[in-house]
């Protein structure tokens, strides 16, 4: 789940706060600001992402058309998301959040709360994990025949880690750029992040070319994950 910088709400040309007579029309402006990838599983959406209510706006209306209340998602993480009333501190967002601190990515597809955390985070990663199915995987007993997810999540692991092998055999700058255009196209940050754990000027390269990445103030100069300033994580 990469952490994302969300932004003020965006100003009209005259400097005044745009208002939104329908939250469809803040989708141009969330992937202006965060590209056109799922906010929970990091699918690219191509066709264009769901604006989602982080507070379900059938629970909090007067949200229904809040800026600080968008988010993108995919049709896989809406509906598993769906309309339950949400703890805002019950779980780990990617816009307020260190979100790449709280988990850990498989080859296989798999998603786990990460190690490094203690019992009560786990707990909360977890919680996260099941808010939009992320945790479905073959043998869970929810996963659906038409949920891909963590298929994408192994496809694009192994085209990382293909590319990362050519790299180690021709490091030229054009191969670089080439893989930056590469994991901007599949989509899931947080693998090609994963698979380049060792190599800081490619995860600087990855968190620059991610819009909305490096401005959450998740990482330092060195592209390693750091908390987030106000955050829990």
């Amino acid at each position: 789940m990469r952490p994302i910088k969300r932004g003020d709400i965006p100003k009209e040309s005259d400097g005044s706060d745009i208002y939104f007579n329908e939250y469809q029309q803040a989708r141009d402006y969330l992937e202006q600001r965060m590209g056109h990838y799922c906010s929970y599983c990091e699918t690219p959406q191509y066709s264009g992402a769901d604006v989602e209510h982080v507070q379900p706006k059938s629970i909090e209306p007067d949200l229904a058309l809040t800026w600080e209340n968008f988010l993108l998602a995919c049709t896989n993480c809406n509906s598993t998301k769906g309309s339950q009333p949400i703890d805002l501190q019950a779980y780990y967002w990617p816009d307020s959040d260190n979100t790449m601190l709280a988990f850990e990515y498989f080859p296989e597809g798999r998603i786990k709360a990460a190690k490094r955390l203690n019992a009560a985070q786990i707990e909360i990663a977890n919680r996260t994990l099941q808010l939009t199915g992320l945790d479905r995987v073959p043998g869970h007993s929810k996963l659906s025949p038409k949920d891909k997810r963590y298929k994408n999540r192994k496809e694009v692991w192994g085209i990382a880690h293909e590319a990362k092998k050519d790299l180690s055999t021709s490091d030229i700058p054009i191969l670089r750029k080439q893989i930056i255009q590469l994991a901007l196209a599949s989509g899931f940050f947080s693998i090609w992040m994963t698979v380049f754990a060792d190599n800081p000027e490619m995860r600087n390269a990855l968190i620059d070319a991610f819009p909305g990445t490096r401005g959450s103030g998740c990482f330092d100069d060195n592209g390693a994950v750091i908390p987030r300033p106000g955050g829990d994580l």
